[in-house]
């Protein structure tokens, strides 16, 4: 309390002061003119007048200050500034200062968070929007073809009905992804943490993969013999969803004749790092920080022709962050990527 009315006493003090010094001299000069100076007179009233003189000024100051610092405080309220609310009200005007700087830079960042937050709504939107557009146009122009007339040809029918199934397939991908997507953002999705054979997870999405990759002439490789099992401690079925997401981005955008590359290392005492490598078409710099965004597409023609959600990456970073692990990527223009996250060893 003394170090916030320190400012408000020192200004009583010097105004006691001077009031003192002010009616003691015009004290002496009355005294002075009618002959009869008492000094200890003239001591006993300056105390008394500084003591006087101090009391008021430091009530009134203190008085003064305190309802206009508390209309500001209640202005504040009024805005919930939580943090004011919660302290004492001070008459000290560097602390009042301080506290009143504190919470217009709290509340210019809590603007443009909301600001940041207003623009990824809209850009989210814009993309679901796109991302659902796409096949349920196309399934309804099959199926108004095939209403038009199209149905009495049995070949013309069987190969619409087909690619409208195609299309509900891409809806129903994409709706799952966004259910997953939404599901690992809220922390609602638990997580079965058991231990297992990380490199046998491997090889079984190498043979689920195998014909993917065998239309594009990508052969599925480890970088080595591995003879022994690596047990790991995480969830068996999300880490074969973040290596099926890698390896088929690596196949949709791998070179023809090329190789997807797993290799599994010893990183630390308790961790291992999986790596997916390719050797494709790249990813520029200056895309690798949005690359883990939803609906971000680095070649947003190509990446249409090969079709999927356009969440695979931000549902691979989520899994891998609910686990507590990180991940990580490497790319450069025409040489290739490689994708690598880190997991716990099984004791």
């Amino acid at each position: 309390m003394q170090n916030r009315l320190k400012k408000t006493y020192k200004f009583a003090f010097k105004t006691s002061l001077y009031i003192t010094m002010f009616l003691t001299l015009l004290s002496s000069v009355f005294l002075y003119l009618l002959h009869s100076i008492d000094i200890l007179y003239l001591i006993s009233f300056a105390v008394f007048t500084y003591v006087l003189s101090f009391i008021i000024i430091q009530y009134r100051v203190e008085r003064f200050i305190y309802r206009r610092v508390k209309k500001i405080y209640d202005d504040l309220t009024l805005l919930e500034s939580t943090s004011l609310r919660k302290q004492p009200i001070t008459t000290d005007m560097a602390t009042l200062t301080e506290e009143i700087d504190k919470y217009a830079k709290n509340k210019k960042i809590e603007i443009e968070t909301l600001k940041v937050r207003e623009e990824y709504r809209k850009e989210f939107l814009g993309n679901v929007s796109h991302e659902l557009k796409t096949p349920l146009f196309t399934v309804q122009g099959y199926l108004l073809t095939l209403l038009d007339g199209a149905i009495d040809d049995k070949n013309v029918s069987e190969k619409y009905l087909n690619r409208a199934n195609k299309g509900l397939e891409r809806l129903i991908y994409i709706v799952k992804d966004l259910d997953m997507i939404t599901k690992l953002e809220v922390g609602d999705l638990r997580l079965n943490i058991q231990v297992f054979d990380i490199v046998e997870l491997v090889q079984n999405v190498f043979d689920l993969l195998e014909m993917k990759a065998a239309k594009k002439k990508i052969s599925l490789i480890f970088d080595l013999d591995y003879d022994k099992p690596i047990m790991v401690l995480a969830d068996r079925e999300r880490i074969q969803q973040v290596l099926t997401n890698l390896i088929v981005n690596s196949i949709k955008y791998g070179e023809e004749k090329g190789t997807t590359e797993i290799s599994i290392e010893n990183l630390i005492k308790n961790k291992v790092i999986v790596r997916v490598t390719d050797n494709g078409e790249g990813i520029s710099e200056a895309n690798i920080p949005r690359l883990f965004e939803r609906f971000f597409r680095v070649d947003k023609s190509g990446s249409r022709k090969e079709g999927g959600s356009g969440l695979g990456l931000a549902i691979v970073k989520h899994i891998i962050e609910a686990h507590e692990e990180k991940i990580y990527i490497e790319s450069e223009i025409n040489v290739g990527s490689e994708f690598s996250f880190t997991l716990e060893k099984a004791e």
